[in-house]
């Protein structure tokens, strides 16, 4: 009876291994690779993404007062920010002045100097947070209010739903230059760090931000958050944008107060993998801090560096930094240059063919199929 039990069982296997080769019974399900999460991308965005050029005159002047090395820092410019979401932007990055009355940056003193000064900007004589890089010497900006780049950067969002998510990085600037005749710069403390908090969510609604709450869930920390359970998924942050402060230790700490996870911030700061808060950091070196960019991203935390900087590498158009921002896994590698200078014809910063979005070298190599995550530029 047990030989005959064998012997009628070995028929079964052989026939479920026919039907099995013939395509008629399906074998067992093949494992599910994980969802790609926002983390598992690359893409690229442009640094002090709001900046004018500086007039040849006052650019003539600020070499005799400051000396060339400095003032070639300061010769790149960008185009508005829909035209650079347009051209593929993901990361852009906004300087923000505080100036709750309005007025106090309408006048700089470098165009005074320069006899090349204008009557002010009407954004700004108005309240409100200004975006600029330097209130003196490099104020003219595409959007001079900062409600007013956001509310740019929402509608081009809300016009491309399938975008991959937006980083925008703040840069919370509180110092102005020495010289006689300069502005005063105001300070930022608690209170100003809310206020711009509010400024962000006067503009875009919970729908539109990935934000510290919601990435950290019910995890004990938002560092334990993205090294374990991970970032959301990028079909759900497909059309979302998420702010990064990225700033010193002490602003870094005056923002997040007593908190431990950034409870109820809008942005994610830059710090360190250890820090309770953890899950964004700012490594602009792609060449020396290789190891720590890719060793970063592999634990899961979205890096933002730089492919350039002070326009050195366009200068020479040396590609090398910018080679090596790519192959470190860095999620989001900002550039000055998306768009070709005319006076450095060599030089752009772009991802491979030109797509706008691709699978992560360090995280997703091979888990992205033939095409990229988001295509590249389109209207």
């Amino acid at each position: 009876m047990d030989r005959q039990r064998s012997s009628v069982g070995t028929l079964a296997v052989r026939m479920a291994s026919a039907l099995v080769a013939g395509g008629l019974l399906a074998g067992p399900a093949p494992a599910q690779a994980p969802p790609l999460r926002m983390n598992d991308i690359q893409t690229v965005g442009t640094h002090n993404s709001y900046k004018q050029p500086i007039p040849p005159v006052e650019m003539a002047l600020l070499r005799k007062l400051r000396g060339d090395a400095l003032a070639d820092t300061l010769d790149y410019s960008h185009r508005p920010l829909a035209e650079q979401l347009d051209d593929g932007a993901r990361n852009l990055e906004l300087d923000v002045y505080i100036d709750p009355q309005g007025g106090r940056y309408a006048t700089p003193l470098l165009p005074r100097l320069a006899g090349t000064a204008t009557p002010p900007d009407p954004a700004m004589l108005k309240p409100g947070y200004k975006v600029m890089h330097a209130a003196d010497s490099d104020a003219r900006s595409n959007c001079t209010l900062f409600v007013d780049c956001l509310k740019i950067i929402k509608a081009w969002s809300d016009r491309h739903p399938d975008h991959v998510p937006i980083l925008i990085l703040i840069n919370a600037k509180d110092s102005g230059s020495s010289m006689e005749g300069a502005i005063q710069v105001l300070q930022y403390d608690a209170a100003a760090y809310d206020a711009l908090d509010a400024e962000v969510r006067s503009v875009l609604t919970p729908q539109d931000l990935i934000t510290p709450d919601q990435v950290r869930g019910n995890a004990s920390t938002l560092r334990q958050a993205v090294i374990t359970r991970g970032w959301p998924t990028l079909d759900e942050a497909r059309g979302r944008i998420f702010f990064a402060l990225d700033e010193s230790p002490p602003k870094v700490a005056l923002y997040r107060g007593s908190r431990k996870s950034l409870e109820g911030r809008v942005m994610f700061v830059n710090g360190d993998e250890t820090s309770d808060d953890a899950a964004y950091l700012t490594l602009n070196d792609p060449v020396g801090q290789n190891a720590r960019i890719r060793g970063a991203v592999a634990a899961g935390f979205i890096v933002r560096t730089r492919a350039d900087a002070d326009t050195a590498e366009a200068r020479r158009n040396d590609p090398r930094r910018r080679e090596a921002a790519f192959a470190s896994g860095a999620q989001y590698v900002s550039t000055d240059y998306m768009t070709v200078d005319s006076r450095f014809p060599g030089y752009r910063t772009r991802l491979p063919a030109g797509v706008t979005a691709t699978c992560n070298p360090v995280r997703a190599a091979q888990r992205c199929g033939a095409g990229p995550l988001e295509a590249g530029p389109r209207g």
